[in-house]
């Protein structure tokens, strides 16, 4: 009776928080429909609070967790398997968003097809996204909660960036409304495919090194620089240094 009850619980907490990135995907890019002056606020605030949770709350329960199992050289080459694996992802197989403000078109799709393939590299983003949410709930409710306001930042940047590229590369405005919905969906999709299965907890620390690889490549490669494009950066820069600021806080009063 009591498993159950937890199992459904914690199926129903990761389903709640899936929606969540859903809503804020589908905000950031109704924003972005709107409000296009003040992005680069928005996507500094962004960067900081990815790396935040990186840095300060998953890096310590990836070494807390992965070294009753592992060495720290293990656990240190996981963080590493994930920001080079990122890399290898976004730069090699799929197309780097921010190839869309690269107007030289040789050996690349024609604009249409590089707007929508660009979405949907975005979308793959979302859906990893949400299977992060899940293996923190697995790791641990307060570990859970701070991957999910991280991912929610991040999703909303997502958002953003899914109508930006999508309209820039010669996309229409019902194009970028249905990328918006495939991206806003993908998390809501990621976290509900963690219910079906369960990391062993020998494997979570090793699992949680891989997302502080792979967030901090994400703060670091795609919401800093897209924040400072075209913008003043000192505004910016206090944006990004606010967005860890209020991590570490959450981290802290969790």
């Amino acid at each position: 009776g009591r498993a159950c009850f937890m199992l459904y619980y914690t199926g129903m907490t990761i389903l709640l928080v899936a929606l969540a990135a859903l809503a804020a995907t589908f905000i950031g890019g109704l924003f972005a429909l709107r409000f296009r002056d003040k992005l680069h606020l928005i996507l500094g605030f962004s960067a900081g609070a990815v790396a935040g949770v990186a840095l300060f709350d998953l890096l310590p329960e990836a070494i807390e967790l992965g070294t009753k199992y592992h060495s720290a050289e293990t656990v240190a080459l996981f963080i590493a398997l994930g920001l080079f694996g990122y890399l290898i992802l976004d730069r090699l197989i799929l197309l780097h968003t921010h190839e869309a403000d690269d107007h030289s078109t040789s050996g690349l799709p024609r604009a249409g097809s590089r707007g929508s393939f660009g979405a949907l590299t975005l979308s793959a983003h979302s859906f990893l996204d949400g299977i992060a949410i899940g293996v923190g709930f697995q790791a641990s409710a307060a570990v859970g909660i701070v991957v999910t306001a991280a991912v929610l930042t991040h999703d909303f940047s997502d958002g953003i960036n899914t109508v930006n590229l999508v309209l820039k590369n010669g996309g229409s405005w019902r194009q970028a409304f249905r990328w918006l919905c495939a991206d806003a969906a993908a998390p809501a999709l990621g976290a509900a495919s963690t219910l079906l299965f369960r990391i062993p907890e020998s494997a979570i620390g090793l699992v949680l090194a891989v997302f502080v690889g792979s967030f901090l490549y994400l703060s670091s490669s795609d919401l800093i620089p897209e924040s400072y494009h075209s913008h003043p950066r000192a505004l910016t820069t206090v944006m990004t240094l606010l967005g860890a600021l209020v991590l570490y806080a959450v981290v802290h009063l969790v």
